[in-house]
């Protein structure tokens, strides 16, 4: 039988002869990338970063997963959630909705579910936690992407939105979808506060007092074949993390 990892794709004659060892939940954001990425890009990048790991997660661990469909409701900063169609999440929401697809799963016996999370505004340490009181039979894990790898030595220039990573990504995966004949440089003001660059304290950026065109970092040496390289590094990194949680290796 042919594989099918993405529930955009499946259909339930694909799988209810099928027995599946987890689920993957991509989760992104609705929000500006500069003026060359499109407003899902948080989205495509965990979803098809979610799907190749999961097919070499089969591929070198015979296990069996399934993407979900990315879930397009993200945190937002203040200066971001002003803009056009920029949707902003609140905890609460972003609570329910995991809180559904948790219940869901366990409910048909699939008891381990990763996270992918494309978007820095999102934190679901607390929902875990939260869900693992509820449902102490599921292991939840949540992976931001975008960290599992560091970004020197694949990229010439740090990218924190929609710079040289993010940008290589979406050459790679989905090239019809960025227009780098109107990026802008990504240019970007630091907080003034020393003790706040210094992380003495956290607080949410105005984006409209950080950057002109939403972007931070320069995306202008962006390259399909360096968004290879990093999708591969982090695609091995995953799918040993989906093999670890499946076969519930995770305690000495």
């Amino acid at each position: 039988m042919e594989k099918e990892f993405d529930i955009l794709k499946a259909n339930y004659h694909t799988v209810k002869n099928q027995s599946y060892d987890f689920a993957v939940l991509p989760w992104g954001a609705t929000e500006p990338h500069n003026y060359h990425l499109p407003y899902l890009t948080d989205c495509y990048l965990a979803h098809d970063i979610s799907l190749k790991a999961v097919e070499k997660a089969y591929d070198n661990y015979k296990i069996r997963g399934m993407v979900l469909p990315p879930i397009p409701l993200g945190s937002q900063n203040p200066g971001q959630r002003e803009l056009p169609f920029c949707l902003h999440a609140r905890y609460e929401t972003q609570r329910a909705i995991l809180g559904d697809i948790v219940e869901s799963l366990h409910y048909q016996g699939i008891h381990t579910l990763v996270i992918v999370n494309g978007h820095g505004g999102n934190s679901f340490k607390n929902m875990v936690r939260d869900l693992a009181v509820d449902y102490p039979e599921m292991r939840i894990a949540v992976s931001d992407f975008f960290t599992i790898v560091p970004q020197s030595g694949y990229f010439e220039e740090k990218d924190d939105h929609a710079g040289e990573m993010e940008t290589s990504l979406l050459l790679y995966f989905r090239p019809h979808l960025v227009d780098m004949s109107v990026a802008g440089n990504g240019t970007y003001k630091p907080f003034k506060s020393q003790a706040l660059r210094e992380g003495v304290a956290w607080m949410p950026r105005d984006w409209s007092k950080v950057s002109e065109d939403t972007g931070i970092g320069n995306p202008l040496k962006s390259t399909a074949e360096k968004g290879e390289r990093y999708a591969e590094a982090v695609v091995d990194k995953l799918a040993l993390l989906f093999e670890e949680l499946a076969k519930e290796n995770i305690y000495g």
